[in-house]
């Protein structure tokens, strides 16, 4: 039984090979995230057709952005690529397309309808594409967490830096209290402004980028970090713990790259000699502590870009940008970190059926699937979004 097979140059590189334990379940695997042993099968090729029928005819009407997670079958019909900061970055300085049809997760599409205008609307293929880990901050418990940590007395001198991987709702509380959104890409440049304008600060909702970023990339202790849980009492903390500490963590991971092991760090090592492990910093961080080079998701694929033939990479992130890396540099050896195939379920949902479908009702006139956020909640999101992008 193969554990984990490479993409090298002595075979095609195709999905099969990265097929590691054949079908079955993975009592690991979290919602989210599906391990079944494959990736999911191509759709209809018919539907190909059909897609750039429709994509023509919208012509400029229409710009498609699709992150680095989706499947090939709709990243070919992307007009821009990129991780979430990218996108919101395209997104913002888009203004003359009237549809933005997102190929993501929910919170970004929220993202792109909060940066764009009034006049433009914002698609989201399949409205069940949501994220596990923005599920993990709902706003009545970061209220709870600002009443608490008013109680104690230093919500004065903290600054909410939130991950882009959050509702909006969330985003909106955190330009309510001053603070800034981040991505993977910026979140050391805005950890470091959010403390010249506070004393301590509360990251959400993703506890290993913050305690990363924080570790890694400021110079802070771990025992600088608290982690807040929001399903107990004051976060599980004293009002100690939280005075005497810089980054208070909420209680919140992503899925996917949560799966990432010591164990499948030393065994592919072990197994693959000369091997470079390449990791995201959404990992664990005694996972990120160990790899050899730790980046966002666009610097992983730089990283790649600029490895010299021959180099061997070990991956931890999501298997369809893994897979899509393989197949582009066939001069590399590129495995999947995870000692099974996993990959993001929720990314998955955008498939071409979808997109056709989107497509094909925006030309006939219809508008489906529009994420529009609340002018109340809008206001401040864009607050706080547009500092980001001002770092």
């Amino acid at each position: 039984m193969r554990e984990n097979v490479s993409m090298s140059t002595s075979s095609p590189a195709s999905l099969t090979n990265l097929l590691l334990l054949g079908q079955g379940s993975d009592l690991k695997s979290e919602r989210g995230v599906s391990c079944t042993g494959e990736m999911p099968a191509a759709s209809d090729p018919d539907l190909v057709e059909r897609a750039v029928a429709a994509r023509a005819a919208l012509g400029d009407r229409a710009l498609i952005l699709g992150h680095h997670y989706q499947r090939d079958e709709v990243i070919a019909f992307a007009d821009i690529t990129g991780d979430s900061f990218k996108l919101a970055q395209a997104a913002a300085a888009q203004s003359s397309a009237e549809y933005i049809i997102f190929c993501g997760v929910h919170f970004m599409a929220e993202s792109a309808d909060i940066l764009t205008s009034a006049a433009q609307k914002v698609i989201l293929p399949d409205l069940a594409a949501g994220c596990s880990m923005a599920d993990m901050a709902t706003a009545n418990q970061v209220q709870k967490c600002w009443e608490d940590l008013t109680a104690v007395g230093v919500s004065a001198k903290t600054i909410p830096v939130t991950y882009m991987n959050s509702s909006a709702a969330i985003k909106s509380f955190t330009g309510e209290h001053g603070g800034t959104i981040c991505t993977s890409s910026n979140a050391k440049k805005t950890m470091e402004w959010a403390l010249t304008k506070g004393e301590k600060i509360l990251f959400l909702p993703d506890q290993h980028l913050g305690r990363n970023t924080a570790v890694l990339s400021l110079g802070l202790s771990l025992n600088d970090c608290v982690l807040w849980d929001p399903w107990k009492p004051m976060g599980g903390l004293t009002p100690e713990e939280i005075r005497a500490a810089k980054v208070i963590l909420w209680r919140g991971h992503c899925s996917v790259h949560g799966r990432f092991s010591v164990e499948s760090v030393e065994e592919v090592r072990k197994r693959v000699p000369g091997v470079q492990v390449l990791v995201h910093p959404e990992c664990k961080n005694e996972v990120v502590s160990i790899a050899d080079v730790v980046g966002s998701t666009e610097m992983i694929i730089k990283t790649v870009e600029a490895s010299p033939a021959g180099s061997k990479w070990a991956i931890g992130t999501e298997l369809n940008l893994v897979s899509r890396l393989a197949k582009a540099h066939l001069d590399k050896e590129i495995l999947f970190l995870d000692k099974t195939v996993c990959y993001c379920s929720t990314m998955n949902r955008i498939d071409l059926p979808h997109l056709v479908w989107a497509m094909e009702s925006l030309v006939a006139g219809h508008v489906v699937n529009q994420i529009k956020v609340a002018p109340d909640v809008a206001r401040f999101s864009k607050l706080a979004l547009e500092q980001m992008l001002a770092l």
